[in-house]
């Protein structure tokens, strides 16, 4: 007799689904979830109509003018040029391939999940981490990096409306847009000032989201310190925003400003010739409503506002649909499918390196 006992050894996969059932999703997770993906497909619904009209014009892609067409991809990729020299500046580093792989991974996590920037960035954050860089400056650059982007595509409306006021007259819708953005570019500025200046907002909104938390969620761990941690990030972002000033905004125009470059060069492309402040506002407004975490990258809701600010600023509805499918190809479609594919090639590259003990979900 060897003394060893007939029954089997627990298969480690099932000792796996055992835990996994004994630890399911939390309700309000399941719920959350639910309703973010409902009122997704719900706006998706409604905007269905315009989507499909866009599609429609695909077969009309080959009556594109070819110079235009090579102005727009060449726009977008200069404009992608200038989001991984960005994030270089406020992540602190002088590699690209992390930066470029990370980058294309995470936007293309956030292109294909409702919400899912946070998703994007927490791959992205991940992806960092296994390269070398600090949890910390990950962090802090991440967030400086879309303080800025933020910012430069709400100030658009205010550079543009000099130009709308002393011009022609335009349509009443896109004067209120532009009136619009101009008043959110001045509360977002203000606000963004108070905060990097002054401790007492953030200090009393970490003491009241963490009150908040802890009320709600009182069988999880009690939350502790928030203020001190928003303090902290704060502080990160201010160092980052404070080193390489003139190159971070020459950058983050740069690439709002090839991003339009790509649309207008799309409208173009198909022969119309509206004025290039009406399609300026049209980029503003429709790339704000896309910051609405409702649909996947905004589509659908991209799609049907941009067509429909195109027509207001003087285009066809026929050409509206076509340069805005031009646009989101070299803006959405492209870069979604770059992601995997970037990814791979990190993976490859970092094969033997081990998860990075850093690379967890990034901090609230």
């Amino acid at each position: 007799m060897s003394g060893r006992s007939d029954e089997p050894e627990p298969d480690p996969a099932e000792g796996g689904a055992g835990q996994a059932e004994s630890h399911p999703f939390p309700w309000k997770t399941v719920v959350k979830r639910g309703v973010v993906i409902g009122l997704a497909g719900f706006v998706i619904y409604l905007v269905f109509p315009k989507v499909t009209e866009v599609f429609a014009s695909w077969p009309r892609l080959s009556t594109l003018q070819p110079a235009w067409f090579a102005v727009a991809v060449g726009a977008e990729a200069i404009h992608f040029m200038c989001t991984f020299a960005l994030q270089r500046i406020a992540l602190r580093t002088k590699a690209w391939f992390p930066v470029i792989t990370s980058q294309l991974a995470g936007n293309s996590i956030s292109l294909i999940m409702p919400g899912g920037a946070a998703a994007g960035a927490a791959v992205q954050f991940r992806m960092l981490a296994t390269s070398g860089q600090s949890g910390g400056g990950v962090v802090g650059g991440l967030a400086a990096f879309s303080l800025l982007g933020v910012g430069g595509l709400l100030a658009l409306p205010v550079f543009v409306l000099p130009v709308i006021l002393i011009g022609s007259p335009i349509n009443r819708g896109l004067y209120n847009a532009a009136i619009l953005g101009s008043i959110g570019f001045v509360a977002f500025a203000g606000f963004t000032a108070v905060v990097l200046a002054t401790n007492a907002p953030l200090k009393w909104t970490g003491h009241l989201v963490q009150r908040i938390r802890n009320a709600v969620l009182r069988r999880r761990p009690p939350l502790t310190d928030l203020d001190q941690k928003l303090l902290k990030e704060r502080d990160l972002i201010r160092s980052v925003l404070g080193k390489q000033w003139l190159e971070a905004v020459l950058l983050s125009a740069g690439r709002l400003g090839f991003d339009f470059l790509c649309l207008l060069a799309s409208v173009r492309a198909t022969g119309s010739h509206p004025r290039p402040s009406l399609v300026l506002v049209a980029y503003a407004v429709s790339g704000i409503i896309g910051l609405i975490p409702i649909t996947p990258g905004g589509l659908g809701i991209v799609e049907a506002s941009l067509t429909g600010l195109l027509v207001l600023a003087g285009t066809s509805s026929g050409d509206a649909f076509l340069a805005t499918l031009t646009y989101r190809l070299a803006s959405y479609w492209v870069p979604m499918l770059a992601g995997p594919i970037a990814y791979g090639a990190f993976r490859f590259r970092y094969r033997k390196v081990p998860s990075s003990p850093q690379a967890g979900p990034l901090p609230a």
